[in-house]
């Protein structure tokens, strides 16, 4: 195929005219190698350490989501980086943040962009909400081979669903499967954490300032509890990744605005180290 297309200067036609409007399926049947899934891992002794993404936390207010990161890697007992990027925009109206072996977790990520692009550029329409959620959870599935050797993906899905008017929450597990979660959710290490905290302090009635405080308090206190999850680091200037997700788009908020909410929150836990107590029933 590869001299064919050097000698004539052109693409094949299969290449012209897909017949599948799936860039997974696209790539399956003309390089199926490229697909992190089906590439053979040497044979190795021992646990592998490669670098690992932590806490993601996600919650909803009326008319949108918020889902935000740490910024720390780890490798075992180490920290790998420092400010690492774990959430990054599928397309206008959705999201991932990603837990897990972090290289493949954002290679994932980049061909979960191209299967939405993909697809639209196919159909001439975008995918709904649940669909995008259920690509994703192909693409997981795909990747099961490397999670059962260590190598897990797990990420965080969210978005503004069009139809629904709302922000919805997806989470996953290893096998790809995918549970719809209402009102907030966490995964990877600090998960546990990040989730207790804001299942004390979450409402339905939030506003959109109140649920980025919110997310950021939740990773504050996964930090407080979980090695592996980075809290705001002030001296370097790393403060979390937080984005929102409303009928006008994803928005990222810049480094001045998360900056400012993490020291406000840093602020109040010099009088409350345990962050706020909610009200007793």
């Amino acid at each position: 195929m590869e001299a064919n297309t050097r000698s004539t200067g052109r693409l094949p036609a299969a290449f012209l005219t897909p017949g599948s409007s799936s860039f997974m399926d696209f790539l399956s049947d003309h390089s199926p190698g490229m697909l992190p899934g089906n590439r053979q891992l040497p044979p190795l002794q021992g646990a592998i350490e490669a670098p690992h993404g932590t806490t993601i936390v996600a919650a909803s207010f009326p008319g949108g989501v918020v889902l935000a990161g740490d910024r720390r890697a780890t490798m075992g007992n180490m920290i790998a980086q420092r400010d690492i990027e774990k959430v990054f925009p599928a397309d206008e109206y959705s999201a991932v943040g990603i837990a897990g072996t972090a290289g493949l977790a954002v290679e994932m990520v980049k061909l979960f962009q191209l299967e939405l692009e993909h697809f639209e550029k196919v159909e001439g329409a975008t995918l709904s909400l649940e669909g995008k959620a259920n690509r994703l959870s192909t693409m997981i599935r795909g990747n099961l081979a490397m999670a059962m050797q260590g190598l897990a993906v797990v990420p965080l899905f969210a978005g503004y669903d069009v139809d629904r008017e709302k922000g919805r929450i997806f989470s996953y597990d290893v096998t790809g499967g995918r549970s719809e979660e209402h009102g907030y959710a966490s995964t990877g290490s600090g998960s546990v954490f990040a989730r207790g905290s804001m299942k004390k302090l979450y409402r339905e009635d939030l506003t959109e300032e109140q649920t980025l405080t919110l997310v950021v308090q939740a990773l504050y206190d996964a930090a407080d509890d979980d090695s592996a999850t980075g809290g705001p680091d002030v001296a370097r200037r790393i403060y979390p990744i937080v984005t929102v997700i409303t009928d006008e788009g994803f928005r990222r908020l810049d480094d001045t605005e998360s900056a400012e909410i993490a020291r406000a929150i840093l602020e109040r836990r010099l009088e409350q180290p345990d962050g706020p107590r909610a009200a007793l029933l």
